[in-house]
């Protein structure tokens, strides 16, 4: 049964993606019933130059053995790299749903956008890569922040 699940996973991730999807860790574990895989100690997941590193890093399928999403845990950092866009970051916890192109980090989340060099940090940022848009929730203790360049006038 492990071996059609990590078929599967291999398939499902190079039909899904079509670029080379690379996970490394200490350690691996499958779970067939729960549809998961669970990579524990230095974790990462790598496809192109986009990266997300984690203590552990679980991927979930759907029913048709698809990657549903990555939840990386554990003092996880990121680069993702899009065309107009290049960010980096970190959050105690970072969801990434494939489909949807869309990152969740929750837990002292920080993103730089290096391109725009803009900062933004908060209890819990939502990025949309195919929109652009993002949404950051912050708390009484700690409110959102924003930090940006302003352009000098001449």
């Amino acid at each position: 049964m492990y071996k059609k699940l990590l078929i599967a996973t291999v398939l499902a991730v190079v039909t899904l993606w079509a670029d080379k999807v690379q996970i490394t860790s200490n350690k691996m574990k499958a779970i067939d019933k729960k549809k998961e895989i669970h990579f524990i100690g230095n974790a990462k997941v790598r496809q192109l130059k986009d990266w997300i590193h984690g203590n552990e890093i679980i991927v979930y399928f759907n029913d048709r053995n698809e990657t549903k999403k990555y939840v990386a845990r554990g003092k996880v950092t990121f680069e993702i790299f899009q065309k107009d866009a290049h960010y980096k970051g970190k959050a105690d916890k970072v969801t990434y749903f494939p489909k949807q192109s869309k990152y969740l980090l929750t837990g002292k989340a920080v993103i730089d956008d290096l391109m725009n060099k803009r900062h933004v940090d908060g209890d819990e940022i939502t990025l949309d890569m195919i929109t652009g848009n993002a949404n950051v929730k912050g708390n009484r203790k700690k409110p959102v922040k924003f930090i940006f360049d302003m352009e000098k006038k001449k």
